[in-house]
């Protein structure tokens, strides 16, 4: 039997590379994968690819900044499935205005690209945890992941409000994980997971040159990863999937990284 047969499972961005991913690897342990994405058209295509490889998958369009959608879009769910076990939380994102590239200062940072990659990444996991996790509650069951990344635990260049944002994806994986047990017992767990760098639209051409080539930036993260390369979507899977299972029954409030040693190397 598959770790995750039986389970319903929604994966916001799950339209996504890296949600889209996490998504595959959910259903392939058999869970039932609601994709939760604003844009039909690839919320529709990432349903038909876990189809085609043999998941079970169903389309969910909202917005996870409006928190009505998600309530509608909730009610729908426990009508068609009557549960919902499993939230992973991967929408997010970064906006150029939120940057402070090597010609700017930081006090040329736009305030409003700043607040909307706050919202985005930070409250973009608040109000789906809000909603869907009130019936975790009602069930006294269920794992939520969120997706974190390692700009939150060390200070990297540039990206000021996307690291801010996910450093506060972290410290609220960690207050619910304690506020859930507290209140509700042992059976909702709450964790994060941390990826390093991974190719995606947004950062493809900050990393790699036309030509495939690494960019200089491209070549400094290679150099302070000792795997000395980037990471492939599907390597999120498998920790995604005994995040989401019984297996780890024990875990909680952990915010666990997958960055090929990134982390770990002091660059020297």
């Amino acid at each position: 039997m598959k770790k995750l047969e039986s389970k319903v499972a929604i994966v916001t961005g799950g339209n996504g590379v890296l949600g889209g991913a996490i998504a595959i690897g959910l259903a392939a342990e058999g869970a039932k994968v609601g994709i939760l994405g604003r844009t039909q058209s690839t919320v529709v295509k990432k349903v038909e690819e876990i189809e085609t490889l043999g998941g079970k998958a169903f389309s969910i369009i909202a917005d996870v900044l409006n928190r009505e959608e998600l309530e509608v879009c909730k009610e729908n769910i426990l009508k068609e499935y009557g549960q919902i076990d499993i939230l992973v939380n991967a929408a997010g994102g970064n906006i150029k205005g939120a940057v402070i590239t090597p010609e700017q200062e930081l006090f040329d940072l736009n305030l409003d690209d700043f607040d909307k990659v706050n919202h985005l990444n930070f409250k973009g996991t608040l109000l789906p945890t809000l909603v869907f996790a009130k019936e975790m509650v009602n069930q006294k069951k269920g794992s939520i992941i969120n997706i974190s990344s390692m700009a939150a635990q060390q200070a990297l260049t540039r990206v000021l409000g996307y690291s801010a944002a996910k450093a506060a994806v972290d410290n609220f994986t960690k207050w619910l994980a304690v506020e859930m047990n507290h209140k509700y017992g042992d059976g909702i767990r709450v964790n994060a997971i941390a990826p390093g760098f991974f190719i995606g639209k947004q950062n493809k051409s900050l990393l790699l040159n036309k030509d495939g080539s690494l960019t200089q930036r491209g070549q400094t993260i290679v150099n302070q990863t000792p795997m000395k390369r980037f990471g492939k979507p599907e390597e999120l899977q498998g920790l995604a999937n005994w995040l989401a299972s019984d297996e780890s029954s024990f875990v909680t409030g952990v915010i666990i990284p997958v960055d090929g040693g990134f982390g770990a190397f002091s660059g020297v």
